[in-house]
């Protein structure tokens, strides 16, 4: 019972302070150079989350062309780059990740 406890108060603790946050969001004047730093969070967080799966599938790095994950995650950089469209980006990312690891399993 204690862990059920648990998540509900962690729970209700998240929600209180993302509510605060909403709240306070129109109050409070967030100075200029704080809005600046927060509009790189997301792209630092996804980096954060996707890097290390780009360059250490399985736990153990790899850098080489015969690493699908990484392969295929320039490919999706490619298109995000040029595009600027999400859907396409993660249209052929899947797309490439799925030949290349086609490929790779019936090479070895």
């Amino acid at each position: 019972m204690s862990s059920w406890s648990v998540i509900v108060v962690m729970g209700v603790v998240t929600y209180a302070i993302r509510l605060s946050l909403i709240v306070l969001t129109g109050r409070v004047e967030v100075p200029d150079i704080v809005q600046r730093a927060l509009r790189f969070v997301p792209p630092a967080v996804l980096t954060a989350i996707i890097f290390p799966e780009l360059l250490r599938p399985g736990g153990s790095p790899q850098v080489l062309l015969v690493n699908a994950r990484l392969v295929a995650g320039a490919v999706a950089a490619l298109i995000a780059w040029r595009t600027r469209n999400l859907i396409l980006t993660v249209a052929f990312g899947m797309a490439a990740l799925w030949v290349l690891q086609t490929m790779f399993m019936s090479n070895g």
